[in-house]
């Protein structure tokens, strides 16, 4: 019986997808750490490099998404930037190292060039990588986009913020540097202001693809069926469609 049961698991530890999980930790050029989790599952197929919004972390925002993208063959690294916390639950670890010390949202940008350093050169990873970002961080991985048209085929932005402390790094000048390989997602409720309205038209103008989910919320969370009060089904496939054109 216990022979039995061993071949069993044995079968079933063999039929998993191949995949490691692993907490990672790389340094910015500014000298800071930031901690990430990796999710590998074949360097042959899409990285996803997932960047949370303002207030929040990897494993808050990230919880209930990191999953799905596994399971569609993604590999995945999804990091704690220097501004952020616990909005959404989990722990920031980047930011608990800092002592207190705080950054505003344009001072993160080196968060996001390191992240793309550590696949690109740490990793030795030379799949197609594909940014996704959450508010401020959407404003941000539309600049890395423009930044390293080589090196990042294309982009997510979920309500990617730019008034307010984001104007001096606005996303909004910088569709036309994107070749059109951008996917700008926004939720019903926020197309009711004028500048995201206008944000959208700028998008479209540029060639960018575009959605807006009907019972969606702000950010990422729009994807999450814990955060939205509605199906997520149409914001997931026009995630998806996007995702597997690469």
């Amino acid at each position: 019986m216990k022979r039995h049961v061993y071949i069993l698991l044995l079968l079933i530890t063999y039929s998993l997808p191949a995949q490691t999980q692993r907490e990672v930790e790389f340094k910015t050029n500014d000298g800071l750490t930031i901690f990430g989790d990796l999710y590998l599952k074949n360097k042959d197929k899409s990285m996803i490099l997932l960047f949370h919004q303002a207030g929040s972390c990897a494993q808050g925002e990230y919880e209930n998404i990191i999953p799905v993208l596994s399971k569609n063959g993604f590999n995945i690294l999804a990091i704690d930037q220097r501004s952020g916390g616990s909005k959404l639950g989990g722990i920031n670890r980047t930011v608990n190292k800092l002592n207190g010390e705080e950054y505003g949202y344009c001072e993160t940008y080196p968060d996001f060039e390191a992240t793309l350093n550590y696949v690109t050169n740490e990793l030795n990873y030379t799949g197609k990588i594909i940014a996704w970002g959450s508010s401020y961080s959407a404003a941000m991985v539309i600049h890395l986009k423009a930044d390293y048209p080589d090196k990042i085929a294309g982009i997510l932005a979920f309500s990617p913020a730019s008034g307010g402390p984001m104007k001096p790094c606005s996303p909004n000048d910088k569709f036309n540097d994107l070749n059109g390989s951008a996917l700008i997602l926004r939720p019903a409720r926020e197309m009711e202001i004028p500048s995201v309205q206008d944000q959208l038209a700028l998008a479209k103008e540029a060639g960018l693809s575009t959605h807006v989910s009907k019972n969606g919320v702000h950010g990422s969370s729009m994807l999450n069926p814990d955060r939205v009060d509605g199906s997520t089904d149409e914001t997931w496939a026009a995630v998806l469609s996007f995702l597997t054109s690469f």
